[in-house]
């Protein structure tokens, strides 16, 4: 049931609203101290004022204090003050302030049960924009256009609104532990610690003290009891990086902080409950690690409740384009340089180009070229790179598929330059909104009205 404040030094008015407002739970306030005690405690979406609280009822000094104070710790919050009838310069103080709106004594139940109605209405429609918003700006920081990128995309915007835990797979280099920031960035605990941890990169006898932690004492140069990784997460996220590199007998103890959510440090005896949300990943097939039993197949299951598959990049098509485009202008800013782009040798030998290192091996090999580069243009010799003429007449020939591919990536492409909005990918594109709908049907790109709506 929602909240709704009623700040009111009358008792009567009290009853009167605590009458009027049935459906919901109605707290009461009756001098500013305690309206702003109120607001902390239980947060309340709508808040009637009546402006004329003590000490000064007469006037509305202290009713404009309240209020001012109400906005600047919850900005969000709708606010309908409550004036006398023949007050308006002050309800439009108010509303200069920033109050929702502003009602005239005498109370009429119906009328201000409408009011405030449609301010818990706009408040619960502006939350939805406010984490829609979150959630887009986050899902943004990941480029590409690929429908092999897009339904990864479209899988981490449905796990970040859940806890499930969840496997990311993919090559090194594919942006893996991009993708678990994106989940948590885009998840209710966005606010809470994001921790990383590789396990591959950390000898087997330490990465245990690392998860886990240690009780001083616990062994040799244990001088002070020390949080793990696990603990440091606490409320937020969790985020293990080659869990196939997990020593077989540390799976033992991950597995069951997994189904428990409880942990003991090194050394120690008392149980430390946790929550967080964990997110894995690897490049290694764990399923066939569990066959040869060379990963725990419980545990396998255990963090592979829902599976994304990040595509490498050379399955990306003209995503290369974009990513090598963004990274140059970052690179251009970070390295004090200017230039202006590719040369046509430089865009052919990159969609050519095999990337066993994906996105990583992209990235270096265009800051090498920015720095060593000594013309406007990056050229293929300053990446490093050869263009194979004889390979490239081999490519893809079906014209139909040929077609299909460049349509589909474009209306994608214009979708995302429009801001989501289908009107305007349509101008973009020159064509009309029937038309760009009739292609969209064509090419299976669903989400895009999907996110319209």
């Amino acid at each position: 049931m929602e909240k709704v404040l009623v700040v009111d030094d009358d008792l009567g008015i009290q009853k009167q609203l605590k009458w009027s407002f049935s459906d919901y739970e109605i707290l009461f306030a009756d001098d500013r101290a305690s309206a702003i005690a109120q607001l902390r405690r239980h947060e309340p979406k709508v808040i009637t004022l009546d402006l004329g609280l003590p000490p000064d009822p007469a006037n509305a000094t202290e009713g404009l204090k309240t209020l001012a104070e109400i906005l600047s710790l919850a900005p969000q919050t709708k606010v309908i003050v409550v004036t006398g009838n023949n007050d308006k310069e002050n309800a439009l103080k108010a509303i200069n302030l920033g109050a929702y709106d502003f009602y005239h004594k005498p109370i009429d139940s119906d009328t201000i049960k409408v009011i405030v109605n449609r301010a818990l209405n706009l408040f619960q429609i502006e939350e939805e924009n406010r984490l829609l918003s979150q959630t887009a700006s986050a899902m943004g920081t990941i480029i590409g256009t690929s429908d092999a990128i897009q339904k990864a995309i479209r899988m981490a915007e449905k796990v970040a609104k859940t806890n499930i835990s969840t496997l990311i797979l993919g090559e090194s280099g594919t942006g893996k532990e991009v993708f678990a920031r994106t989940i948590h960035d885009s998840s209710e605990r966005r606010n809470k610690p994001f921790v990383a941890i590789n396990c591959a990169s950390i000898p087997e006898n330490l990465l245990e003290s690392e998860l886990f932690g240690y009780e001083r004492g616990a062994f040799t140069g244990a001088n002070k009891t020390t949080k793990g990784k696990i603990e440091c997460a606490n409320g937020g996220t969790l985020f293990l990086d080659e869990i196939g590199d997990m020593p077989i007998g540390l799976q033992a103890k991950m597995l069951r902080f997994l189904q428990e959510r409880i942990i003991e440090r090194i050394g120690g005896r008392q149980e430390i409950p946790v929550d967080i949300r964990v997110i894995c990943a690897t490049h290694r097939n764990l399923s066939t690690m569990a066959d040869n039993e060379t990963f725990r197949e419980d545990l396998f299951f255990r963090i592979s409740e829902i599976s994304i598959n990040i595509p490498p990049l050379r399955e990306r098509g003209n995503d290369i384009m974009l990513l090598a485009k963004s990274f140059l202008t970052d690179y251009n800013q970070e390295y004090n340089q200017n230039l202006k782009g590719f040369s046509e040798d430089a865009i052919a030998a990159m969609m050519q180009h095999r990337w066993p290192g994906n996105i990583r091996e992209l990235q270096n090999k265009l800051k090498s070229s920015i720095i060593m580069a000594e013309g406007s243009m990056i050229t293929a010799d300053d990446l490093g790179l050869t263009h194979d003429a004889s390979v490239a007449s081999m490519a893809k020939l079906n014209l139909r598929e040929v077609r299909e591919e460049a349509e589909s990536n474009a209306i994608r492409a214009a979708y995302q330059l429009s801001e989501q909005n289908i009107s305007k990918t349509a101008e973009l594109l020159g064509v009309t909104r029937p038309t760009l709908y009739s292609l969209i049907d064509k090419y299976n790109l669903g989400e895009l009205k999907t996110a319209e709506t």
